[in-house]
């Protein structure tokens, strides 16, 4: 009798939007996944972004695609994970304003000929204000519940194992052709797979394997998340801002997203900065706090001192490339071992396309769902040689 052929056995490195995503579709079809995770799923940008969604604003460059697929994927996968309410999805409409802090109000509350644009909330002193994105073209998730939902859906439906503890290496079968074999953690523990991939986000660069062929640069962006008083009164408008905090300064470019759970999320005042070891000793800069709320209180009466209570004052580090453009694909020279990371501020958004594609490229030996030719690691000098 015929023996029933194994299931392919891999090892998702990296419990964020991507190595979830990844992690999530590689079950989905026939893959036996285990996801390793430092600390817990989603405990970095994963849970502290805004989970923005555009269909379009990533056109014109190598991301429009991805970002498209991933887009229609969204609303999709909210239908199949028991609707959009488990997490948060929704459509939105997608504004532009712009803000003088020293200014104030006028009386009548709303710029001249802007009614129809300006929900009612919105009530301090702007400018501008102008529709750059509607329900057909933008949307949100709750990031840290999608990704978590998603895991949990993973875990229930597909089998995959979860694991906590640091990647420590990945080893190589030096024969005719260098491939995966195995992956260590801290403390010795060996998980044997046929492939890995590499989804560590802006810990790539802590990767010696990842980081002698390309760079990953750390963005560490703050946030706050506020529940108002009467959060009825605010309707879903996500706000994108020209922020002068007074007249003649060059303009901070802050974001305000309601949430469907009743919250509102403010985000901006990013840096470089260098990322820690553990995701857990990430804190926000005071100075970067104190502007989003007062960001926060010059957009709307209803999300200033007294008016809210504080949920969290937070920040996360986002992974950028020095092309602009996220890394996915098979590392050279090593099969078996793959990597998806510096995604950027659209980690969130391009999370399930990259999951797909890294499941079809694994399972299947190339993707089908979007051409990752622009993201191939390749395209780096230097490829790494000998063993990991």
């Amino acid at each position: 009798m015929e023996q029933q052929q194994q299931p392919k056995r891999v090892v998702v490195c990296g419990g964020g939007v991507i190595g979830v995503c990844t992690a999530y579709f590689l079950a989905k079809n026939g893959a036996a996944v285990t996801l390793v995770e430092k600390s817990s799923v989603a405990c970095a940008a994963s849970g502290k972004a805004g989970g923005f969604l555009a269909l379009d604003w990533c056109d014109g460059g190598p991301v429009s695609s991805l970002a498209r697929a991933s887009f229609n994927l969204h609303r999709s996968l909210a239908q199949e994970l028991n609707g959009p309410q488990s997490y948060g999805y929704r459509p939105l409409t997608t504004l532009s304003l712009s803000i003088t802090e020293s200014e104030s109000a006028p009386s009548n509350s709303k710029p001249s000929g802007s009614n129809s644009i300006l929900p009612n909330w919105v009530d301090g002193p702007v400018r501008s204000p102008r529709t750059i994105g509607t329900r057909e073209t933008t949307a949100q998730v709750h990031p840290q519940l999608f990704t978590r939902t998603l895991i949990s859906k993973a875990i229930e439906n597909y089998g995959v194992e979860v694991v906590i503890g640091k990647l420590e290496s990945v080893e190589v079968e030096e024969t005719q052709e260098s491939r995966v074999r195995s992956v260590v953690l801290d403390g010795g523990r060996v998980i044997n797979s046929d492939a890995v991939v590499l989804a560590l986000g802006p810990w790539s660069c802590k990767l010696q394997l990842l980081s002698s062929i390309f760079k990953v640069h750390s963005l560490k962006a703050h946030s706050i998340v506020l529940e108002p008083k009467e959060p009825n009164a605010i309707t879903p408008h996500a706000l994108f801002l020209n922020y002068y905090l007074s007249q003649g300064t060059k303009p901070l470019d802050p974001e305000v997203y309601p949430r469907p759970t009743g919250e509102v999320y403010v985000c901006g005042m990013s840096a470089e900065e260098e990322v820690p070891d553990d995701p857990e000793q990430i804190v926000g800069n005071p100075e970067a706090i104190a502007v989003l709320k007062r960001v926060a209180k010059s957009v709307s009466s209803h999300l200033g001192e007294g008016e809210v209570e504080v949920k969290a004052e937070q920040a996360c580090f986002l992974p950028c490339t020095d092309d602009s453009v996220p890394v996915i694909g098979e590392v050279p020279g090593i099969q078996g071992c793959y990597v998806a990371t510096g995604h950027s501020c659209w980690g969130i958004l391009n999370g399930p396309a990259t999951g797909a594609a890294m499941a079809e490229l694994v399972l299947d030996g190339r993707a089908s769902i979007v051409d990752l030719t622009p993201f191939s690691p390749a395209r780096f000098v230097g490829r790494r040689k000998g063993k990991v």
